[in-house]
């Protein structure tokens, strides 16, 4: 059997498609722990702001809001160096009906980079979100 010039030249081919494909499938990896913990502050930025429209006072929704926000992320497994949920803030809805009183909510967690891709890899990515909920008319007065 003759072999041509061309041999060994899908080793070489290899060894250097492999970091190339890796790379790729690194970057995919990233993208998608850094969308599904988006997500997760998404989710706790719209549990802050219902706990904050259940509450009866401006004070307890700023508590039941930050309870909320730690839950979330407590409970999904997310490491924020300073998961923080902003004070509360109060508003005004116009509808046809009438107004609503809305709270937002605003939510922001730092995570590592080792944390969304391997450990040791040095630097944060800073997420937020933002959530408002019109407060809940019979939620009670005491």
């Amino acid at each position: 059997m003759k072999r041509g010039p061309d041999s060994g030249s899908v080793a070489i081919e290899a060894a250097i498609l492999a970091p190339v494909l890796l790379t790729f499938v690194l970057i995919a990896v990233v993208a998608g722990r850094i969308q599904t913990t988006g997500g997760v502050v998404d989710a706790a930025a719209r549990s802050g702001a219902r706990a904050a429209s259940l509450a009866r006072s401006a004070d307890g929704a700023q508590q039941a809001a930050a309870e909320a926000v730690q839950e979330v992320f407590k409970d999904r497994g997310v490491r924020c160096a300073d998961a923080a949920a902003s004070p509360v803030e109060f508003g005004t809805l116009e509808t046809p009906t009438g107004p609503l009183r809305t709270v937002t909510v605003k939510v922001s967690c730092t995570v590592s980079l080792d944390y969304l891709l391997v450990a040791g890899t040095p630097g944060t990515k800073t997420m937020t979100s933002t959530f408002t909920s019109v407060v809940d008319r019979y939620r009670g007065t005491g």
